[in-house]
């Protein structure tokens, strides 16, 4: 007998690799059409990026909206992603999220756990033609995990920087808005009370919040229907080698906890492992502040090292490294959490704030803050070419940290003691004393602050016309008048945060078919491959145009890619987009 023959051998339609949004949604359309299908994760959690993420899903014309009154068509939407995507503007692949992205929202709310809720989030970049204020993104509702059962410690719990004692906050400025008041309003100071009082029962009966919101409860959703629908979904059991015959693709060599297994799959290998956010070599090549010797620090999962990539690659597919940005940037900080230990915190809400600047090491500021993370990035790497440090400083007087928090600190009356004498928070009796402390220039930092305040104090920046957008706005404070992004910054001490790069995934990935087929040399699929999510390369074209541009083609696709898995012809959508009059 053969060392081949003495592994097990178990037999499906469709192995799926990678439990994230784009994995799961593809076998939740699968197995919904008839398949067989067996989910593997090399990760003791499932749920991967999408577990960490924002939950939300950029798609145009979707029922929600409509519903809502909302009003849009298929040709702005179409001529927004033609501006966004330049170059890389794919017309075909386009048109099939826009044809198909409604239809597959609707399909996961009849048909599954999946439920969204609309949100009030405009477009990235609203005044660009065919950009809209509000309508195209939908939110994961929230989700009770306990609905999981014994697998509710098997779902991925939420990035603990962005968590207070693991609580997550609802994705909503209503939300965020009670704790940013919980000092100055008894009805913010009650609501927060309740809140922390059902989450500190949770923990004494659960040992984590079990009320999720935002991508941990889309991953939750995810996962409690394809475990309904018998679905396993194998932990620690990453795929170490695809199983060829002939040419094709016939299966894989998956090693989890009981040791090596082969997994044979008539109809196809879906890989979903995640992109390559961690896979050093890989990252050198596509991000240009590693190639000149910068930082990186990426919040989503360690274990998206690329595995999808370099199993395709041993197959015959190919990754390209095409895009202008090859990744949806994220500026973030490191952050100590204690015992040696060291997080990744997002700078997703305190750059939107009034009275927060960000300076480089000049003192100088170099873009509008509250523009979104992507831009922010592309702005910070492009500012510090020909440097070897990629880094901004995000600066504060007292009153903004006290009302806003900055990066992990948090509002008043949390301490900052501790944050600083961490070393993380900076702090200043003066600007120049801030500079000196954070190694950038004094007088740049000055001259900027007092620039900066001539237009401030009449809620106007002159430099970078930062709250002049619907999106810039819809993340600051809208009680603050007459600009909601824009404060002088007023009286000491001072406070700063040192910022570096990260990112939320890649966006260069494998060359596939519309279907998800992975290709080869030449452009032809090869047989019994797919990818889906962050392995295939992004429909947007190394843009990012909206709020859950990522999910919402991740999850469109890898609905189609079910459907092709099961020969299932996609239907037209029950309802067309209503064409704005």
């Amino acid at each position: 007998m053969t060392a081949q023959t003495q592994i097990p051998t178990l037999q499906c339609d469709v192995l799926v690799v990678g439990s994230g949004a784009g994995g799961l949604s593809t076998a939740i359309t699968a197995k919904k059409h008839g398949l067989d299908v067996v989910v593997v994760e090399k990760e003791a959690h499932f749920g991967g990026t999408t577990a960490f993420s924002g939950g939300v899903l950029w798609i145009p014309g979707n029922h929600l909206a409509r519903a809502s009154g909302v009003r849009d068509s298929r040709e702005a939407a179409r001529t927004y992603l033609r501006n966004e995507a330049g170059a890389f503007f794919d017309d075909r692949a386009v048109d099939v999220l826009l044809e198909h992205g409604p239809e597959m929202l609707e399909f996961f709310e009849r048909e599954t756990e999946v439920k969204f809720v609309p949100t009030l989030y405009p477009d990235y970049h609203p005044t660009v033609p065919g950009g809209v204020d509000i309508g195209r993104s939908v939110l994961a509702a929230p989700y009770d995990i306990r609905r999981l059962g014994k697998d509710m410690a098997r779902l991925r719990p939420p990035l603990e920087t962005i968590t207070f004692i693991g609580m997550m906050f609802n994705s909503s400025n209503a939300d965020l808005k009670h704790f940013f008041n919980a000092t100055r309003s008894l009805t913010s100071f009650v609501y927060v009370t309740k809140r922390l009082a059902t989450h500190l029962k949770e923990l004494a009966l659960y040992r984590r919040g079990i009320n999720v919101t935002s991508g941990n409860a889309l991953a939750a959703r995810l996962a409690k229907s394809a475990l309904d629908l018998g679905i396993p979904i194998h932990t620690r059991t990453p795929a170490s080698e695809l199983l060829l015959e002939n040419g094709r693709v016939i299966g894989a060599l998956v090693r989890g906890p009981q040791g090596a297994q082969r997994i044979e799959a008539r109809r196809g290998v879906v890989l979903a492992s995640g992109g390559f956010s961690h896979d050093l070599a890989r990252i050198h090549q596509a991000y240009p502040h590693l190639r000149r010797g910068g930082e990186h620090l990426s919040p989503v999962p360690a274990g998206n090292t690329g595995d999808g990539a370099y199993l395709a690659e041993s197959a015959g597919g190919k990754v390209e490294l095409r895009f202008p940005e090859a990744a949806a940037w994220m500026p973030v900080s490191r952050v100590p959490l204690g015992k040696g230990r060291h997080g990744v915190f997002p700078h997703l809400l305190d750059r939107y704030k009034p009275g927060v600047i960000g300076v480089l090491r000049d003192g100088r500021r170099f873009t509008n803050e509250s523009e979104s993370y992507h831009d922010v990035g592309a702005a910070l790497i492009q500012a510090c070419e020909g440097q070897r440090e990629t880094a901004m400083w995000l600066v504060c007087d007292r009153t903004a940290i006290g009302k806003y928090g900055l990066g992990y600190a948090k509002p008043s009356p949390m301490p900052l003691r501790p944050l600083i004498r961490s070393g993380y928070l900076l702090k200043g009796a003066t600007l120049a004393e801030l500079a000196q402390q954070a190694g950038i220039d004094p007088r740049g930092l000055e001259e900027t602050v007092r620039q900066y305040n001539l237009g401030a104090e009449r809620g106007v920046d002159n430099e970078f016309g930062r709250g002049t957008t619907a999106f810039n706005r819809y993340l600051a404070d809208p009680e603050h008048r007459p600009n909601p992004c824009v404060a002088p910054i007023g009286k000491g001490p001072y406070y700063a945060v040192k910022v570096v790069m990260g990112d939320l995934g890649t966006f260069d990935g494998l060359r596939t078919s519309l279907e998800g087929e992975v290709l080869g040399e030449g452009g032809a699929a090869i047989p019994g491959l797919y990818a889906v999510g962050n392995d295939r390369a992004s429909v947007m074209g190394g843009n990012y145009p909206g709020a859950g541009i990522t999910l919402g083609p991740i999850m469109t696709f890898g609905y189609l890619t079910g459907r092709h898995l099961a020969r299932a012809d996609v239907q037209q959508p029950a309802t067309r987009y209503r064409e704005a009059v």
